[in-house]
């Protein structure tokens, strides 16, 4: 069965729409079969989400492996005066996204295909979001990290979003290996919210 990673995932569509209230806003999110957490914002979004405070850097904010669009939207949503661009592998989740942001009218997203930064190689960023494909395998994660520290501004900042069950003390070790400093921002339920500098 194709993985939410995939390019375009050739499961029947079913779409549902629901509501998700995410930093004191309530949005409508459709989601489909093929696309990570169909169902509702799933926890370890929802703690990076919350978590996240605007770095002193000026410029945009990128959200790597953005799916149906939950973290890129409720950013956009918080930060009017930010551009936030979302970027995926996954062509159903991008147009899930874009849909998502016009039906809960967020104009400051923009949602393009791209494997990890690849497609926005030409540009810098303020702030730079995962939450990793753990399933695409630590390589994977790996490279997202790597990525981040070629395309992030001066003073920017990466936040990440891992279990500690699923690659956390490893993953923290390959950001310090990376960047200047690393913090841990928070922790909940099994989950750590890393903030690299």
């Amino acid at each position: 069965m194709d993985q939410y990673f995939s390019q375009s995932p050739d499961v029947v569509s079913d779409p549902k729409t629901w509501r998700f209230e995410l930093r004191e806003r309530t949005f409508r999110f459709t989601t489909d079969n093929g696309v990570f957490s169909k169902n509702e914002v799933d926890y370890g979004s929802r703690v990076l989400i919350e978590s996240f405070v605007l770095p002193k850097a000026e410029g945009d904010i990128v959200d790597v492996g953005c799916g149906y669009g939950p973290i890129s939207i409720a950013l956009a949503a918080s930060f009017p005066e930010r551009k936030v661009l979302g970027v995926d592998v996954n062509q159903r989740a991008l147009q899930l996204a874009q849909q998502n942001a016009e039906q809960n009218r967020i104009d400051n997203v923009l949602f393009k295909e791209s494997n990890i930064l690849a497609g926005v190689s030409d540009r810098r960023f303020a702030a730079i979001l995962t939450n990793p494909p753990i399933r695409a395998g630590k390589q994977v994660v790996h490279q997202i990290f790597e990525e981040a520290q070629q395309s992030i501004l001066p003073g920017g900042e990466l936040w990440v979003v891992i279990q500690k069950k699923q690659g956390a003390p490893s993953a923290k070790r390959k950001l310090e290996e990376l960047f200047e400093e690393v913090s841990v921002v928070a922790k909940d339920k099994g989950y750590f919210i890393f903030c690299a500098k």
